[in-house]
This record gives structure tokens, C-alpha cells and sequence, in this order.
């Protein structure tokens, strides 16, 4: 990196914010390091009585519905998006695309300096991406390599030829865009404004289906739109964020109408010279790497996915009767397990009485089970990790005959065998676990678990080995081709493989962690015959 053209760089970016109305009112932009970039940092010039330290006015947002007021891409884009090939997302990715390869467009200081590499999978080297074998990303990383391309080829390629003659970088915009969006609270009058033209184009965005943009009706309503934000986007996370992002719709808190702001937490984190870092939300590794390209070691928000494969219900004895009882459970056959329940379980990785709320650790306890008194209460129902929901759906896959029989009969007697009515998913869960108990579900769950972490194992061997890799290593924060055979002597490796590593690794532990919990719940489920 040439510090000289950075600086330039850096210096061209803050006079466009300046001419925008970009108000840097406690803080500064500047330079981080190879692994973060650019990041704010606390100034001498920070007024310490209201914590403002960033204004940002919304007109400079980035937004799908800027994307199709743009005269030289809108036309193309509103065709598309009208008739549902598109979404709002796409059109962020293909107006950053474009924006970067047009010579003279109004945007070029701060599309200058953007990264022009990234950590997450798409960016890897083969060597790098087969780290991750054996995990859901690596799974969900090819597909998104898939997507992609056929996304080039089927809508990009030939749109970015007939506007400017000449091929773009999909995986860069893309990786920009979910690096740097923020899901924005925007006035109803911003969104919708008095011009008609402008209002029609609002208005199409937002009747998309898409997951970016959510709305409702009324003029004092807010409505959620995605989009960059140059100059907040700067900000790097941190699990004790030093600032928050709010939206100022009125003007009353920092004198400009519409506009965001980033807002000091408080005045211990207001050291001069200090990073201003935000918090990206309670993320595990999982998502960090996937989407922003950066794992924390040991991370608190950590979790594990498990699921039972869909595809395989079709070969389980008397699938459709097993089908149907799943769907009227409304039971899903995927879920989420945070690290922090684990604390709640049988084998807790904290103290129980450290005084702090676990918002991401609670877990859904059915709120009665057999209403014939024919099965006990379980002893061990306060201590189990799982969620209901899909505990409930493992029991009717692991369902055997008679206890299908069992689920039918006193499913009948509730409702009637005239079938007057239809029974509710809670009252279809109570039959099922009154008919089932637990043991089989525990089973299945154990069963999918150690599948899991031998599928984990294959490719990468134990959590102990990944552990001695990471303790033999020193990372190097430079591009995977700059390290040389002599570095690669040294015991050095790429950040990107340092981030597989201490995923994979917090995967393997999870797994294990979680595995001794079912494996225990499965011995209680079968001590009290349930």
C-alpha cells in the first residue's frame, strides 16, 4: 500500500463529505490496519455535552429507491425490479458495480476508498476455502459462489455491456454491500416525497417482497430501508461498542433534519485518538465470516446449527401420516443453538448467579404435557438446551407405529371424530409427546449431532488439533500471495485461514458441548420412561 496515494485518497473522501453536508463533529477517519481498513477515531474537537461525534444527512444515503431514480441504470432497474426478477439487494450490488467503473461518477472518492479485498469465503484461496470442509459454510459458501455467477450471467452480464460497454466486478459490490449496509429507520415523508415522480419510484421499491425494505402505512410511521451510508459505514465492531447509530428525523437532536449520527455510549470510551467502534448485533462466527469476513476468537454469540434433512422424511416409514403431523405442528426441522444455552442446561460453562440477562439464551418450555396424567412431568424439563419446537418435530420423525396409532386416537378424542374442527399445533404437540415421550427425539438428536462432528472431523481432525495449529501459528494480515515459502517456513498463515481455523474450531466445541446434553438428557429420558 502506497501511504501517499491512500492519503490522497483519504483526503479527496473528506471534502466530499464535507460539500455533501457530512458534519465530523468528535472524530476523525484514518487509517486502521491491513485486516480492518479504515475506521473512526475520537478527536480533541469532541463536544462532550450531547455525545454527538458523526452527522450524516440521508440524502446521501445509498438506497434501492436512489438506485432507480438514477438516470442512467434506473429505467433498466425499475423494468426489472416491476417485474419481479429482481430485488432491492441486487440493485445495491449492481449500482455499486456500475458506480465504480463509470470515470466521472459523483460517488468515485468514496467508492475509492472502499476495500478492494475482503475476508469472507469468496474471497479465499482453494488452499484457504478447504479449511472450512465439513461445516455449513463451507456448504452455503459454494452455493453463494453459485448464485452468484449465475446471477452475472443471466442478469448482469449483458446489462452492464449495454450501459458501459465493459464487464464488472459482481463478487466486490457484493461483498461491499453486506459489509457495510445498515437496515435504516426512515422518516415516512423521506421515503415518500412531495415530487410524484419520485414518489412512484418510492412507492415500487416498496411493494417489493424482498427482506430489505418493510413498511407500513401513515405519514408519522417509519419505514425500514437498507442502504450504505458513507462515513457511519466506517465504523468497525466491537462486542463493547464505544458509539450507536440513531436517525434524526426532525433535526431536534443534532440541527440537521433527516439525518443519522453516530452517538457516544459514553464518556469512558471518549479518549482522544480511541477507535469509535459499533456493535453489528449479537452474531456468532458463522455469520461474521460469511457476511463481514472476520471471526472473534472465543466469541460469546456463537452458535450451532442442526437440522434434520428434509429430503429424508420421504424415506421414514409412513412419511405422509408423519408429513402431516410436522406441518400441523407448524415444527421446524432446523434450529439455531446459542453458546449462552448452555448456561441453562445440565453442564453450564458459567455461574448461574453472575447477575446478567441472556437475551440469546432462552429456551421455549411446553407449557403443560399430557392432560390424561398418563405421563410424568420429566424431571430434567428445566434443564434442557433445546427448543421445543424442535425437539417436537424429532419426536414425530422418530414416531413408531403404534405410537402413531397412539397420536391419531387421542387426537380423536379431543376434536371428534365428525372432525368439527381442527386440532391446534399445541394441542397436536401434547398428543405427540404424550404418545412418544422424549427418548426417541434424544436418540435422533444425539444421532444428528455426532454426525455432525464427524463431518466436522474429516477433513480437520479434533478441536484439540485446531486448537495446537492456532497456538503454533502467527498470523500475517496480508494477501494470501504475499507470503512467501520462507514465511510459510515461519509457522505463518493468512488471516483468512486464521478465521477458518477459529470457526471450525468453536463449530467442533459447540457440537461437543451440545452432544453431552442430549447424550445426558437421553439418559434421564430413558431412567423415567419417557
Amino acid at each position: 500500500m502506497s501511504s501517499e496515494e491512500e492519503e490522497a485518497k483519504l483526503e479527496r473522501f473528506l471534502q466530499w463529505l464535507q460539500v455533501n453536508g457530512v458534519e465530523l463533529r468528535g472524530c476523525q477517519i484514518k487509517y486502521c490496519n491491513e485486516s480492518k481498513g479504515f475506521g473512526i477515531f475520537t478527536s480533541d474537537h469532541h463536544n462532550s455535552s450531547d455525545g454527538v461525534l458523526l452527522v450524516v444527512p440521508l440524502h446521501l444515503a445509498l438506497t434501492p429507491m436512489r438506485v432507480l431514480q438514477d438516470p442512467l441504470i434506473g429505467p433498466e432497474c425499475r423494468a426489472m425490479f416491476e417485474q419481479g426478477e429482481v430485488d432491492d439487494r441486487f440493485l445495491m450490488v449492481l449500482f455499486l458495480m456500475l458506480e465504480r467503473l463509470r470515470n466521472n461518477s459523483s460517488w468515485k472518492p468514496y467508492l475509492d476508498l472502499l476495500p478492494t479485498s475482503f475476508g469472507n469465503p469468496l474471497w479465499f484461496s482453494d488452499h484457504e476455502f478447504s479449511e472450512l470442509k465439513g461445516t455449513t459454510l463451507y456448504r452455503a459458501s459454494l452455493l453463494q459462489k453459485k448464485s452468484l455467477s449465475s446471477l452475472y450471467e443471466d442478469k448482469v452480464k449483458n446489462l452492464v455491456k449495454k450501459l458501459l460497454a465493459m464487464d464488472g466486478d459482481l463478487e466486490r459490490a457484493n461483498s461491499v454491500f453486506w459489509t457495510r449496509a445498515l437496515n435504516i429507520p426512515l422518516p415516512h415523508s423521506f421515503v415518500f416525497p412531495q415530487n410524484q415522480d419520485d414518489q412512484d419510484v418510492s412507492e415500487v421499491a416498496l411493494h417489493s417482497e424482498s427482506n430489505g425494505i418493510t413498511s407500513s402505512s401513515g405519514q408519522g410511521e417509519t419505514i425500514w430501508v437498507e442502504g450504505l451510508v458513507p462515513g457511519i459505514d466506517f465504523c468497525n465492531h466491537d462486542l463493547k461498542a464505544a458509539a450507536t447509530w440513531e436517525v434524526d428525523g426532525t433535526g431536534s437532536v443534532t440541527g440537521v433534519p433527516s439525518s443519522m449520527y453516530l452517538l457516544s455510549v459514553g464518556p469512558s470510551f471518549l479518549k482522544i485518538g480511541k477507535e469509535i467502534s459499533i456493535s453489528y448485533g449479537d452474531k456468532g462466527n458463522e455469520e461474521l465470516l460469511y457476511l463481514y469476513g472476520f471471526v472473534i476468537d472465543d466469541n460469546p454469540d456463537d452458535y450451532l446449527m442442526i437440522h434434520y434433512p428434509v429430503e429424508a422424511i420421504q424415506t421414514l416409514p409412513f412419511s405422509d401420516s408423519k408429513a402431516q403431523l410436522l406441518e400441523a405442528q407448524k415444527a421446524g426441522l432446523r434450529c439455531l443453538l446459542p453458546k449462552r444455552l448452555l448456561d441453562q442446561g445440565f453442564f453450564p460453562l458459567h455461574s448461574r448467579d453472575n447477575g446478567k440477562e441472556n437475551s440469546n439464551g432462552t429456551v421455549d418450555k411446553p407449557s403443560s404435557y399430557s392432560w390424561s396424567g398418563q405421563r410424568r412431568i420429566p424431571s430434567y424439563v428445566d434443564k434442557l438446551v433445546f427448543p421445543e419446537e424442535f425437539l417436537s418435530a424429532l419426536r414425530t420423525i422418530a414416531m413408531q407405529e403404534d405410537q402413531l396409532y397412539k397420536v391419531s386416537s387421542l387426537l380423536e378424542e379431543l376434536v371428534g371424530s365428525d372432525g368439527e374442527r381442527q386440532p391446534s399445533d399445541t394441542e397436536v404437540k401434547a398428543a405427540v409427546w404424550e404418545a412418544c415421550g422424549d427418548s426417541g427425539a434424544f436418540q435422533l438428536l444425539v444421532d444428528l449431532l455426532q454426525s455432525k462432528m464427524m463431518e466436522l472431523e474429516e477433513n480437520s481432525g479434533t478441536e484439540d488439533a485446531d486448537s495446537d495449529l492456532l497456538n503454533d501459528v502467527q498470523v500475517c494480515d496480508v494477501l494470501p500471495c504475499k507470503i512467501s515459502k520462507e514465511a510459510a517456513q515461519e509457522k505463518l498463515i493468512s488471516r483468512n485461514r486464521w478465521s477458518c481455523i477459529v470457526y471450525r474450531r468453536g463449530q467442533k466445541q459447540l457440537t461437543k458441548l451440545f452432544l453431552k446434553e442430549a447424550e445426558h438428557a437421553l439418559q434421564l429420558a430413558l431412567s423415567e420412561g419417557n
